[in-house]
């Protein structure tokens, strides 16, 4: 009976056993076709598309970088094609072994490995990297051989910018550089992101990072399809990519060059406009750099001596660059006196050579001009005639009057960089400075303002848009440099659309006062020697400005002091006087006087836009040393002299 009983129970715990494992049985069938379920059906177009990645690879193809020229279609900037040799750093056993033994069997300099070594600080262990750019034929040849010992080695032809100038115009041209992470994280966040892939180099200055989107063109691409292994197999697809537009600049480059020449060794700013339409023909920073150093990555002994000069060539003057305007604001405050009412133009001011205000004098011309009136005192400069004139305006008025004429405001100009300077008002001093006893106006701090001196700091630029107005008959254009652009794929050019001119209100015979003293600096004031024998005629204002100020009762004497601490030459004028088609606002830093630095520059500008004359280079020569007034030697025809070798 107990065997019996032993028997039954040993049965139902096998039937248990046997009722358990047909349950887990079913349980993991069950989970089989749950599984089959979510892949087949709910993940099914995920999955597929997964698939469908491993199989393909899509390559991003990098348009080529449109091309710039100036407003003769001179090519500024363009590209070439060469091949260089790349390290993607993920891929490569030992990178610091690799570029030793690479160095055996290619031209591997110091530099190049200091360059590479910042691009990995600054980029992602998967990016390829540049390690020497325009490898010979026998280069590539070498490495190819040996390939099989480097991986994670490569070469790429890639496409290079340069551009064939070299330093000429560099500061607005601009260059190009590789993408930094900073400029990555922008692009992702952006729209173009899509459009960013497989580019490695963008805009960094000038009209390269300003027209950035019309450069850089479309990016193309190929869906190829790929083995296991992640070789490519045949081509799936192909979208070529569009190649960036042509821009062509307003800018004469052969006129910026002779600017650059007649600057020499010498520092300073100048800008020339057309006052008919805002179109810049020249913007020269002087001491200017090489844009080709930083296409590839400026090597630390060339940004060394860049960064750390005392001259500041990577420092664009002509819209970063601010300084007091000297005697070149003396028009403009007769102007706004005029538009105010303050003074007639007839009144006779007495200059004895100083001007006495708040038990302080301020200095004139030595001996004093006597009786001036308004046309007298800008011909010859008095300044007694404007302090008094300051005086009456009052800072508040002189600073709503040279507001809209561009002083002190954002010119707008399509180049990035532009600062405002400094247009003193009684509002601007309560936010300039912390200590409540500095932020109350002193009476005294507007006489200076009259002879452009004092809190007044200005661009060149701004400079010249002002001395536009005047040409123009009271317009103000905004300014700027890119004139048109040409499609690419269609050809077509198209002007670059611009804001019509903004009429400031200005009545005629104001501007007329005005001009025809300016006129009047040019045939028989400050400008006179510089203009003798001028074909045209032109009006203009010279103008000298402090660099440091000096004690009250102190003459000033240049030889006495450190040369960086001399005067500032400065020049605004525009020609003909009939119709004005350039106007130009230079300086020249601690050169003197006006009319002997700055002024025969802008004598050789007229002379080349308004008569196609080139300077001998004997005149040239003596410009740049500031020993020059009128042209020396026969002029050449500037169609005659060739921009590569204009020297």
């Amino acid at each position: 009976m107990n065997e019996l009983r032993s028997a039954e129970a040993e049965a139902g715990r096998f039937r248990l056993r046997l009722w358990a494992v047909a349950l887990m049985v079913l349980l993991a069938f069950a989970l089989i076709a749950w599984r089959l379920y979510v892949l087949q059906v709910q993940r099914h177009d995920d999955l597929a598309e997964q698939a469908e990645s491993n199989r393909t690879a899509v390559v991003p193809i990098v348009p080529m970088r449109g091309q710039i020229m100036d407003r003769n279609g001179v090519v500024l900037a363009t590209n070439y094609s060469a091949y260089t040799l790349e390290i993607t750093p993920s891929r490569a056993l030992d990178v610091d072994a690799t570029i030793e033994q690479l160095a055996q069997i290619v031209d591997i300099q110091p530099r190049d490995k200091r360059r590479f070594k910042r691009l990995m600080d600054d980029s992602r262990r998967f990016d390829s990297l540049p390690l020497r750019t325009r490898l010979s034929d026998e280069e590539v040849a070498r490495f190819a051989a040996q390939r099989w010992r480097f991986p994670g080695v490569e070469v790429k032809a890639r496409l290079f910018r340069t551009y064939p100038l070299g330093p000429v115009g560099s500061h607005a041209i601009g260059y190009i550089g590789r993408i930094n992470q900073k400029e990555k994280e922008r692009i992702e966040d952006s729209d173009e992101a899509a459009n960013y892939r497989g580019t490695d180099y963008i805009g960094k200055l000038g009209v390269e990072q300003s027209y950035e989107e019309r450069l850089h063109g479309q990016t193309g691409f190929e869906l190829l399809e790929t083995s296991a292994g992640g070789y490519a197999v045949r081509r799936l697809e192909h979208h070529p990519a569009t190649p960036g537009d042509t821009l062509m600049l307003s800018i004469d480059i052969k006129l910026q060059k002779l600017v650059e020449e007649l600057y020499g060794e010498r520092r300073g700013a100048l800008v020339a406009l057309d006052p008919r339409n805002g179109e810049v023909l020249a913007l020269v920073s002087m001491p200017t750099f090489d844009p080709n150093l930083f296409v590839e990555g400026i090597d630390q002994e060339n940004w060394q001596a860049l960064n750390e000069s005392i001259n500041k060539p990577l420092l664009n003057r002509a819209l970063r660059g601010t300084y007091p305007p000297g005697s070149t604001y003396k028009p403009f405050m007769a102007l706004g006196a005029l538009q105010l009412r303050k003074r007639d133009p007839k009144l006779v001011v007495n200059d004895p050579g100083y001007y006495n205000f708040g038990g302080r004098s301020f200095r004139s011309h030595e001996g004093g001009l006597g009786g001036v009136d308004m046309t007298r005192a800008i011909q010859y400069s008095s300044n007694t005639y404007f302090y008094s004139l300051a005086v009456e305006m009052g800072v508040n008025a002189i600073h709503d009057v040279m507001a809209p004429l561009g002083f002190g405001q954002i010119t707008g100009i399509d180049l990035g960089g532009e600062v405002r300077g400094i247009l003193p008002s009684t509002e601007w001093k309560k936010h300039a400075y912390k200590r409540v006893d500095m932020q109350r106006w002193f009476p005294g701090e507007t006489v200076s303002l009259g002879i452009g001196q004092g809190y007044n700091n200005f661009t060149m630029l701004q400079l010249a848009v002002a001395e536009s107005v005047l040409a123009n008959g009271g317009t103000r254009y905004r300014p700027h440099v890119a004139k048109a652009v040409r499609d690419q794929v269609s050809g077509q050019v198209s002007a670059v659309a611009q804001p019509p001119g903004e009429h400031l209100g200005y009545r005629p015979a104001d501007i007329a006062i005005v001009r025809n003293a300016l006129a009047a600096v040019n045939e028989a004031g400050t400008g006179r020697r510089v203009f003798a024998g001028a074909p045209y005629t032109s009006a203009g204002k010279t103008g000298t400005a402090q660099a440091v100020s000096l004690g009250q009762n102190v003459k000033y004497n240049a030889k006495l002091l450190e040369e960086h601490q001399r005067d500032h030459s400065l020049f605004a004028a525009f020609a003909p006087l009939e119709e004005p088609s350039i106007v130009v606002a230079a300086i020249v830093e601690n050169a003197g006087f006006g009319a002997a630095a700055a002024a025969p520059i802008v004598r050789r500008v007229f002379d080349y836009w308004l008569l196609g004359q080139y300077p001998s280079e004997e005149d040239i020569a003596a410009v740049a040393r500031g020993q020059a007034s009128v042209p020396m030697g026969t002029p050449r025809r500037a169609e005659d002299v060739p921009l590569a070798t204009s020297r």
